[in-house]
């Protein structure tokens, strides 16, 4: 959502065609450009932007199967793979292993750890959770060789913090964390990992005093993240477009917006959006259409994001909002349209 230098749709789309994660029956509408659109050791594609998903959340549903479920009805394959992982859980699991080795489908693994799933973040910048980080880095070298994979730390830290002294979720001990848990990962011969920075930008958030302390440092982070929605129902929380969820300004209207900010202050670092989508409230089925057709214009003006993730679900967190691509015939076709766009021709490098 950052960067100063804005490129037209056209040339966008004309730089990404060609090297191909779209799937049969996808056209694209310009000429190959001179060389393909591919990551680099950072995963930032050298044009385009890459296209991914999270499918089937807040079900008990296996995630892979519901991505390829996903992957049919929208009519491309996902080149980020979005999973989420807690504590001690052991991951990457077989399927993600598998899905993420698919010659066929190149995907990459886009996995959210909440590392301090029981104990805090304090506790585990001190040491605590050693045993625990070295037993990923043992797993993750024997079952991922050196694959390269985006690593979320506890995504959407803002919504966890406990701003009083001594909680162990203080934001400054949440940036504390994610450091130590980095540095520990590198010490152990992990060097495949792609660190983000995964934030929610919620106005109240934004707002509070401790938001800037949460950031870690450029040494530890590659990418900045965003997780962010936007209703399709008029005078609905968050109502709007595109736009609106990578422009989200502190409450009271203070300072930069989302995008902006993370583009003059980490003006390094290319953008995904880890977690985007359009509802309605279950039960109310509304047109979702200007939403899914306001991308691609924003992303021509934006050239700091370098990859948006869908998050596909029939029911949110809180149980009332439809987040997902076919709500209705009209919702479908317009983000199969949108999928179809040959600016996510990207090929993994």
């Amino acid at each position: 959502m950052r960067i100063k230098f804005a490129k037209s749709l056209t040339v966008l789309a004309a730089m990404a065609v060609g090297a191909g994660t779209a799937m049969a029956g996808t056209t694209a509408a310009t000429a190959a450009p001179a060389k393909p659109c591919v990551t680099d050791k950072n995963l930032v594609p050298s044009c385009g932007v890459l296209w991914g998903a999270a499918a089937g959340g807040f079900t008990t549903k296996p995630r892979d199967v519901e991505l390829k479920n996903w992957e049919k009805l929208s009519g491309r394959t996902a080149s980020i793979f979005h999973t989420y992982h807690k504590g001690d859980e052991a991951f990457p699991t077989k399927a993600e292993i598998a899905m993420t080795s698919d010659p066929a489908n190149p995907r990459v693994l886009l996995t959210n750890w909440k590392i301090a799933y029981g104990s805090n973040w304090a506790k585990v910048a001190k040491g605590e959770q050693d045993k625990r980080i070295d037993a990923f880095a043992a797993r993750i070298k024997k079952t991922y060789g050196d694959k390269k994979f985006f690593l979320v730390l506890n995504h959407e830290p803002e919504n966890d913090v406990i701003a009083k002294k001594g909680s162990g979720w203080e934001a400054k001990d949440f940036a504390a964390m994610y450091r130590h848990t980095i540095k520990r990962l590198e010490s152990k011969g992990v060097d495949n990992a792609i660190n983000v920075m995964a934030y929610m930008g919620n106005e109240k958030w934004m707002a509070q005093s401790w938001w800037a302390d949460l950031y870690p440092g450029d040494d530890v982070v590659d990418w900045i993240g965003l997780d962010s929605y936007v209703s399709a129902e008029k005078g609905y929380y968050h109502y709007g477009k595109f736009a609106d969820l990578l422009d989200r300004k502190a409450t009271g209207n203070k300072g930069l917006g989302w995008y902006d900010w993370a583009t003059t202050k980490h003006a390094s670092k290319p953008i995904m959006i880890a977690e985007w989508g359009v509802y309605h409230r279950i039960g109310k089925p509304t047109d979702k259409t200007a939403g899914y057709n306001s991308v691609l214009p924003e992303l021509a003006k934006r050239p700091g994001i370098k990859a948006i993730v869908y998050f596909d679900t029939k029911n949110d967190d809180e149980g009332n909002r439809d987040i997902s691509i076919n709500s209705t015939k009209n919702n479908l076709a317009a983000f199969k349209k949108l999928a179809a766009n040959p600016i996510f021709n990207v090929k993994i490098g």
